[in-house]
């Protein structure tokens, strides 16, 4: 490491600590490391020609890692230009102090506002970014319609509401590149599983030649102060070739991946996410060839026989034999979430309470039993209070439950957002109770080594949103209540379910943290269900053409 990057280090350093959390995190100001911002230039070094003159734009500098690492694997005769944006002067001022010496231009301003060079030499053939990591949450109505905008009228892609600021930055760049311009782009990978990225893959797949994505081990967070899982995205500005592959990697560095996968583009415009790419499980047919998702539905150990087990059978997946929801959101589990003292404290009337589950990090257990009247067997029992009386009613005829919502009214528990929009405000969503749950998150590196649980439920609870509620289609449903003894073999299927099958439909956040929403658990392969039934797979088949 040279003295200036470690005093360009430090200086970031002390820069970021001048600011609180709050302050950094509406800005998106989380700072590349020296050693990813080494490797990041050092990858870009393999893929340019030997003394390729660089037209270097960064456009959210900070201190200038990505510029030091430049500065430190090109000699200075090979870069004509370097030009960066940063919008804080809190960074900027120092950035221009620290390279004064140097070529480098750096304004400090808006790179959404910035307007791109009006001549081909003055444009850009290498662009280096992290960009501000900015939710669509912290963004303003305003803000987000006029980036919206931007984007459309600058590069013709229109972006979700939903987008974050990077998904921006990387779309305004577009006109600031020259033709076969090389960029690399450290952006969080959640781009690649969620709908709003949509618009960002199609760009990728079709305005530019998308060369690499690499992601890092979920548990490799690269920001200290963020929790989000990343990747680095290069392409360059030209369209891609006839039967172009796209080289996904995971795990290490760039310049020393621990898998490495060539894919088509063509399988990656059918695909929705792409973090299953890259992984070291996927198939590939006799050819080599990377297989479309359809046809990766694992059939290993699949019997096919008489029986009618055909290839739509081997193309069931979850949603077919279950519809899926999230448990209920009450809006306020400590109010409408209560103990068995909590209750008769209040003296809460029994009609109005139905079993709850308790979150996954109290359930010791993964099958639930009940007692005769259908509340489950333990210890740490939970009740949900809910009711659609109108308030007049309760009061005439429940003074005890009266007396506890107007305690809600006064701790502001009815003006919450989910209260607010119920009629009343005391009400919950329904949600019966389902023979088989899943947790809605979880982390591999836990006592029980696993990300999700799958619970077996006989008893009336309900469940809260941390868990996926499965309820069975007529078609199964019908199947367990001829013979009951497939419920607990259902129950076991679903625990056989591969970690990696789960880990791809869902996505991952930084530090390992994985999060299933109904829709991907749905997606997931059934195949492991369909050996334990009876059921023959024209009658599923039928049963999915008319959901």
């Amino acid at each position: 490491m040279s003295t200036t990057e470690l005093t360009r280090a430090l200086l970031n350093k002390q820069l970021d600590s001048a600011k609180t959390q709050t302050e950094r995190n509406q800005l998106g100001q989380f700072a590349t490391s020296t050693a990813l911002a080494t490797d990041i230039l050092e990858y870009a070094r393999g893929l340019l020609p030997s003394n390729f003159k660089i037209r270097f734009l960064d456009p959210a500098f900070g201190t200038g890692s990505f510029y030091s690492a430049l500065l430190q694997r090109f000699s200075l005769s090979q870069i004509v230009s370097a030009v960066g944006y940063e919008i804080d002067s809190h960074y900027g001022d120092e950035a221009i102090k620290l390279w004064g010496d140097t070529p480098l231009q750096l304004s400090i301003a808006d790179f959404t506002q910035a307007k791109p060079p009006n001549c081909d030499e003055a444009l850009a053939n290498l662009l280096i970014c992290n960009p501000p990591y900015v939710r669509h949450h912290h963004l303003t109505k305003l803000e987000k319609l006029r980036l919206k905008r931007a984007t459309e009228q600058t590069s013709g892609i229109k972006l979700s509401g939903l987008a974050g600021l990077y998904c921006h930055f990387l779309c305004l760049s577009d006109p600031w590149m020259a033709s076969d311009a090389l960029a690399g782009w450290l952006i969080p990978s959640g781009f690649m599983d969620v709908n709003y990225g949509q618009q960002v893959k199609e760009y990728l797949l079709n305005r530019v030649t998308l060369l690499r994505v690499h992601r890092f081990y979920p548990d490799d967070v690269q920001f200290e102060d963020a929790l989000v899982s990343s990747a680095v995205v290069w392409f360059r500005k030209a369209l891609p070739p006839v039967n172009h592959a796209v080289e996904f990697t995971y795990g290490g560095s760039l310049t020393a991946p621990k898998v490495r996968e060539l894919v088509s583009v063509e399988v990656l415009r059918h695909t929705v996410k792409w973090t299953k790419f890259g992984l070291g499980y996927r198939s590939r047919n006799s050819n080599g060839q990377q297989l479309k998702l359809k046809d990766t539905a694992s059939t290993e150990g699949m019997p096919l026989s008489s029986e009618g087990r055909n290839s739509e059978f081997l193309s069931l997946k979850l949603s077919d034999l279950f519809t899926i929801k999230r448990g209920l959101a009450t809006g306020a589990n400590h109010f409408f979430v209560l103990t068995p003292e909590q209750v008769s404290t209040h003296q809460l009337p029994l009609e109005f309470l139905k079993p709850i589950l308790p979150s996954p990090r109290f359930l010791s257990v993964d099958e639930i039993e009940a007692d005769s009247v259908g509340n489950p067997m333990k210890e740490n029992k939970l009740f949900l209070l809910t009711c659609n009386l109108p308030l007049y009613e309760v009061k005439a005829k429940y003074p005890s439950l009266w007396k506890y919502l107007q305690m809600g009214v006064e701790n502001g528990i009815s003006d919450r957002y989910l209260c607010k929009h119920r009629s009343p405000w005391y009400s919950q969503e329904k949600r019966p109770p389902a023979p088989f749950l899943c947790t809605y998150m979880g982390r591999q590196n836990t006592s029980r080594g696993r990300p999700f649980r799958f619970i077996l439920n006989h008893s009336l609870a309900t469940a809260t949103n941390v868990y996926l509620m499965l309820y069975p289609k007529p078609a199964l449903e019908k199947a367990l209540l001829k013979k009951p003894e497939l419920l607990r073999l259902v129950w076991q299927a679903l625990n056989q379910m591969d970690d990696e099958t789960l880990m791809g439909e869902g996505r991952v956040y930084g530090g390992g943290l994985y999060k299933l929403e109904p829709k991907e658990l749905g997606n997931a392969s059934a195949q492991k269900i369909l050996e334990v039934l009876p059921i023959r797979p024209h009658k599923l088949v039928c049963q999915r053409l008319s959901d």
